[in-house]
């Protein structure tokens, strides 16, 4: 296992200890799971650079990195509906992105096509990595609000791209 997907595997086994931190709810655990959950979010940055830097890039990275951010990024979100500081219809529609944009890949991927990140997913996690930082932070209710508020727009507009720019693969003419 390369190094990539050994940053990629540690983001994996964060999640657990990020969830029992949070549920401890000791004092200051919401701050220990800050700190968890931004040292997880980094590793995805580290290992994207180090496995194209480094011709790291494998199948099984392709398939778990993605997953990885997906499980860190749902286990915040349920956590934050839990405590009443996010609707559960901003996980579902989260929820609802991921699964369309992935099968629509699975089905470009039949056609023997490629679906790069576009830049309004990569504008998507990063300003739900941030938002999702400030929500752990003592803030207004206003702002926390503002956050769940981008991070639904961002992920209703990245998806709607994905879907437009990428329409021809349901046609089975993608060029």
């Amino acid at each position: 296992m390369n190094t990539a997907n050994k940053l990629t595997m540690l983001r994996v086994l964060m999640i657990p200890l990020f969830l029992v931190v949070l549920y401890l709810e000791v004092p200051y655990s919401q701050y220990v799971g800050l700190v968890i959950f931004v040292f997880a979010s980094l590793t995805d940055y580290v290992d994207g650079y180090i496995a194209r830097h480094r011709n790291q890039v494998t199948d099984f990275g392709k398939f778990m990195d993605p997953l990885a951010d997906k499980l860190l990024v749902l286990a915040a979100m349920m956590w934050f509906v839990e405590l009443g500081q996010m609707p559960a219809m901003v996980v579902f529609v989260v929820l609802v992105r991921e699964f369309a944009v992935s099968g629509m890949r699975m089905v470009a991927a039949d056609q023997g096509k490629v679906i790069a990140a576009g830049w309004s997913g990569k504008v998507k996690t990063a300003s739900t990595m941030v938002c999702l930082c400030l929500m752990f932070l003592p803030i207004p209710k206003e702002v926390n609000t503002l956050c769940w508020a981008v991070i639904l727009l961002t992920t209703v507009y990245s998806g709607l791209e994905y879907f437009i720019k990428n329409a021809a693969v349901f046609k089975g003419t993608m060029k």
